[in-house]
């Protein structure tokens, strides 16, 4: 399950509340630099997030949860091909909350994300489809 999102969208807490088997982009940042905000290191942390999905589906996991904003269709392509190589079903969880509510929310955070780099962010945001390549689209409001 591939999650898409702002930051500030409630990917990670609606994460968190359920108790989901999750693979966070923010965890993976921490465990790699001790940073959770070192945006340097993109690549690597990347390439570590689809390692594990991969060895979590080498042994069995039925699923797993993506957490990272997934903006793009080029950012989401990535889990799209392990599924395809795989044989299993990918699906986007599209976290559809306004801006203006995630830059309330991003301003309440112990890590605030400039307000500047949300609404780029916002502009770049391409809505998750089927067409895509996701056996199911499944939208969280606000």
């Amino acid at each position: 399950m591939v999650c898409v999102g702002l930051p500030g969208s409630g990917k990670s807490t609606w994460l968190a509340r359920r108790g989901l088997p999750t693979i966070s982009s923010d965890a993976m940042r921490q465990m790699l630099a001790d940073d959770i905000t070192n945006q340097d290191i993109h690549r690597q942390v990347f390439h570590a997030v689809r390692y594990m999905v991969r060895e979590r589906l080498k042994l069995g996991r039925p699923v797993t949860y993506v957490d990272a904003t997934h903006l793009t269709p080029s950012e989401r392509k990535p889990y799209l091909e392990i599924g395809r190589n795989d044989g299993c079903r990918v699906e986007a969880l599209f976290f559809d909350v306004p801006v203006e509510v995630c830059q309330k929310r991003n301003r309440k955070r112990g890590r605030v994300v400039p307000p500047e780099v949300i609404e780029r962010m916002a502009a770049k945001l391409v809505k998750p489809t089927r067409r895509e390549g996701f056996f199911k689209v499944t939208a969280v409001r606000a």
